[in-house]
């Protein structure tokens, strides 16, 4: 008889693998259920392992003590689909050790699709794990941090809430500061931030362009490309007559050519690209074609908060090819959960340059800094 052991995370996917690579005519010989030890234990951590073999019941070479256990005159019998009543009508000899494995099977299939609950978490943790989750934090992060909270847990066997806020802030800490964070370096002249329509991209080049002049003293220009849109046009006009800076309008890559050379002598030049659907990967070669990215140029990403992480996701990735160093993410004071945002940039490797919480300018903008986005994090929900 051929046998082999099988582990998936359910008994469905175990018996599909099962009949893949063994056929119809398969056989279950035995099946427990096996978890892993790490805390925490989500349903990933629950696996199914199945020893699963083919051959006509003659030949079945058994151990021993499961020899008593063969069907009689009945073939191409699936464990998973035998009912009560098949059981009573079907001509075999079941010992009690059998009976009991179909019985834990059936018990298996019947809670496959329950949650596994929190009863193995320390009560004084769970307030966390339920803030963590509320914010929206991918479940890598919070498994590393549950597994923190839960060794400290072990080791002191007690744990206060100061003690919980001071070691999730540790852990979000330990993966942020390996990622660049902080707004302009003035290094580079040329200031290209991208974004899809609706992010307020044309508000946060504004906010970080009058900082510039106000704080910084610099001589600034803008150029646009978002000649889709008049209103984006004008609204950019506004801000520069305010700052008193110059604004070209860019159709085409001989116009941005034309506009840079215009704008030779300013330490600054924001350039406003348009805000289309970039899920469609043809309006980004447009922008390919149309701005050079060469050395002297910095490139921000500004994404919402009010969107689907996916969303973000697919903006990021059509983004790829540009030479992105950092995002910048707005309207966090439209949303509660804002986990979205580490998530994001531990996952691309990208860091931070602003976060902006209103619609004043130059006001509601903030410069990110490690000590500011891990109190963000925490501000105003968790007590």
């Amino acid at each position: 008889m051929k046998m082999k052991k099988y582990v998936a995370p359910s008994i469905s996917e175990a018996m599909k693998q099962i009949r893949t690579e063994l056929g119809d005519d398969a056989v279950i010989i035995n099946s427990k259920v096996v978890i892993t030890k790490k805390f925490f234990g989500l349903i990933k951590h629950k696996n199914f392992e199945v020893l699963a073999g083919v051959d006509s019941v003659e030949s079945v070479n058994l151990p021993s003590h499961l020899l008593d256990m063969q069907p009689r005159n009945v073939s191409n019998t699936q464990i998973d689909t035998i009912s009560e009543k098949e059981l009573q009508n079907t001509d075999l000899k079941l010992t009690t050790e059998l009976k009991s494995e179909i019985a834990d099977l059936k018990s298996i299939l019947q809670s496959i699709q329950k949650q596994t609950t929190h009863s193995d978490i320390p009560e004084e943790i769970l307030p966390m794990i339920d803030f963590l989750k509320r914010q929206e934090l991918n479940e890598e992060l919070i498994t590393a941090i549950s597994d923190e909270l839960f060794v400290y847990y072990k080791k002191a066997e007690n744990i206060n809430i100061d003690e919980i806020k001071s070691i999730t802030k540790d852990v979000l800490k330990k993966y942020l500061i390996q990622l660049p964070i902080g707004g302009l370096s003035f290094e580079k002249k040329y200031i290209n931030v991208l974004g899809p329509t609706g992010v307020g991209k044309t508000t946060t080049i504004a906010k970080i362009a009058a900082r510039s002049v106000l704080e910084k003293k610099k001589k600034i220009g803008f150029i646009t490309t978002d000649t889709y849109r008049i209103a984006a046009i004008e609204q950019l006009k506004t801000y520069a007559n305010l700052l008193h800076a110059p604004v070209e309008i860019v159709y085409n890559a001989n116009d941005y050519k034309t506009a840079i050379e215009k704008m030779e002598n300013l330490d600054l030049v924001f350039i406003d690209t348009a805000g289309r659907n970039y899920k469609e990967a043809k309006y980004v070669d447009d922008l390919k074609k149309i701005i050079n990215f060469d050395d002297d140029v910095e490139s921000y990403l500004v994404l919402s908060l009010t969107s689907k992480e996916q969303d973000m996701e697919a903006i990021i990735q059509q983004f790829h090819e540009f030479p992105i160093g950092k995002f910048i993410f707005t309207k966090i004071d439209e949303t509660n959960s804002i986990g979205t945002m580490y998530n994001l940039m531990i996952k691309y490797n990208k860091g931070l340059a602003y976060y902006t919480n209103g619609q004043e300018v130059p006001e509601d903008i903030e410069e990110a800094n490690i000590d500011k986005l891990i109190e963000l994090f925490f501000q105003g929900e968790f007590q």
